[in-house]
């Protein structure tokens, strides 16, 4: 089908791994790049999807159909110098993939278009695709990698990069450690990042705890904690061999420990279980998540799982995807370990499961001993 260029937009192509080829608009920064293509069923949230770390190396599909309606909010920061708008300091997203571009966007917190923030921060995007026909292939094939061209003088020599194969945590995760809230806290939590989303920091620091947030490699068993947090973040988690060793040597401790998206694969990882990819993942905001025959709506953002039939002896599945049956977190039957592949935090997406920070908080005041 011949498509009019929209004024100031050029052609561009998206080029699938199978040899698949999807025609449209470029907008963003101009640059032709390679990653792995996945798609998110969220219907709200591109700026915090885009500064998701777990994003990292992948070309986002959004299925709704249009993007950028409501601009971008500033950079402002909270009181612990957290930015208020943002799941961190960067875009992750390699580009990202939509049906019909807003140029036009009207909110009362915008300070921007998409298209701005995008050529600010080098990112390109692809606008005028039949999304629900990509959705539909990376469904019946899998995630798939892919390459986007810039026409016409896109460089068509771009090779296609398997993102997987690199340690993309080491990539996502801060080098230095960072200390957030009051040295009057009531606890103390030691949180490896590993990619970790701010909306996680925001949430533990409302239950009056202060937070070292230390590089995934670091050795965190020479620092005093009250309780262990794991983050999420992107790729492979068998590339994270420091991380698990490291946490085999906290189970060892047997201080609290709290995991999410990630956190939940270096867990089992730890405890001696074995993690599998996904064929497309779950990136949605609507995955319904079983525990005692309850479902919740959580957010999730994840492309590997744990192997639940690889569970040792003590540990046991705590929560299902009701969905396709898979595991969905593990916990400890007799300590004080527990973590999720969801999000509890959303940002984007619905915080029903909030309450398992209270629960981490609990743990860690029984092992206290403030809390019989």
């Amino acid at each position: 089908m011949n498509q009019k260029s929209p004024q100031n937009h050029h052609r561009a192509k998206l080029i699938l791994e199978d040899g698949s080829i999807f025609h449209g608009f470029s907008f963003g920064y101009p640059k032709s790049c390679s990653g792995e293509v996945v798609f998110s069923t969220g219907m709200v949230g591109y700026p915090q999807s885009m500064t998701d770390p777990s994003y990292a190396g992948q070309i986002l599909v959004f299925t709704y159909p249009l993007i950028g309606n409501y601009g971008v909010s500033d950079n402002s920061r909270d009181n612990n110098g957290i930015l208020e708008n943002f799941e961190s300091d960067n875009i992750w997203t390699t580009a990202i993939i939509v049906s019909e571009y807003s140029s036009d966007f009207n909110h009362w917190n915008a300070k921007k278009s998409l298209q701005e923030w995008m050529i600010e921060n080098k990112i390109p995007g692809i606008f005028g695709i039949d999304t629900r026909a990509l959705t539909i292939k990376i469904r019946e094939h899998g995630v798939m990698l892919g390459k986007i061209i810039i026409e016409p003088d896109g460089d068509n020599s771009v090779d296609l990069i398997d993102p997987n194969k690199e340690n993309l945590v080491a990539l996502v995760s801060r080098k230095d450690v960072k200390h957030y809230g009051s040295d009057k806290a009531k606890y103390k939590i030691v949180a490896v990042d590993c990619g970790i989303k701010n909306n996680i920091l925001r949430c533990l620091l409302k239950r009056d705890v202060s937070i070292t947030v230390v590089p995934w490699n670091y050795d965190f068993n020479t620092l005093e904690y009250d309780g262990l947090f794991l983050a999420n973040g992107p790729g492979d988690p068998v590339m994270c061999t420091k991380t698990i060793e490291n946490i085999k040597v906290a189970v060892k401790n047997k201080k609290p420990i709290f995991g999410i998206c990630l956190g939940n694969q270096l867990l089992a990882l730890a405890a001696g279980a074995k993690t599998y990819k996904l064929k497309y993942g779950h990136r949605s905001q609507n995955q319904p998540a079983v525990h005692n025959n309850r479902a919740y709506i959580t957010s999730q953002n994840h492309g590997f799982a744990v192997d639940k039939k690889t569970l040792l002896e003590g540990w046991e599945e705590s929560f299902y995807n009701a969905n396709d049956n898979t595991n969905e977190g593990i916990r400890h039957k007799t300590l004080p370990f527990f973590s999720v592949q969801f999000h509890p935090e959303g940002s984007s997406g619905p915080r029903d499961t909030d309450f398992l920070f209270d629960e981490f908080i609990k743990m860690i005041e029984i092992y206290r001993g403030d809390l019989k």
